[in-house]
C-alpha cells in the first residue's frame, strides 16, 4: 500500500489539470537503480497499466507499482512540500535504512 498525504493529492490533481492529463493517466511509482545511496524514486503520469501492476488507490489517486519496486515502496506515504528546504514530491519510506540529502535515492 502506498498512502497519498492530502498535500499530494492536490498537487498531482493541480499538475494533471495543468498538463492536460486525462481521467485515463494515473501515477506510476517506481525504483530504479541509481542515485548516491543506491536507489532512486521515479514518479510520473502514466496511462497503460499492465497486467503485473499492483494498483493502490488513496483519496482518489489512483497508483501503479510494478512488482519489482514494490518490494521497496510498501508502507511508503507520497508527500509534497513547498517549504524554504525545498519544493517537490518526496517518500516517506519505511523500508529505506539509508537516503541521500535530497531524498531522492535511498539504500534498503
Amino acid at each position: 500500500m502506498i498512502i497519498v498525504s492530502d498535500k499530494a493529492k492536490e498537487r498531482i490533481l493541480e499538475l494533471k489539470k495543468e498538463e492536460g492529463r486525462t481521467e485515463n493517466e494515473n501515477i506510476r511509482v517506481s525504483v530504479k537503480g541509481g542515485g548516491c545511496s543506491g536507489l532512486m524514486y521515479d514518479l510520473g503520469f502514466d496511462g497503460a497499466q499492465v497486467e503485473t501492476d499492483h494498483v493502490f488507490e488513496d483519496k482518489g489517486v489512483k497508483i501503479l507499482v510494478d512488482r519489482k519496486s514494490l518490494l521497496y515502496l510498501a508502507g511508503t506515504t507520497l508527500e509534497f512540500t513547498d517549504g524554504l528546504n525545498g519544493k517537490g514530491f518526496q517518500f516517506v519510506n519505511p523500508n529505506a535504512s539509508r537516503t541521500c540529502g535530497c531524498g531522492e535515492s535511498f539504500s534498503v
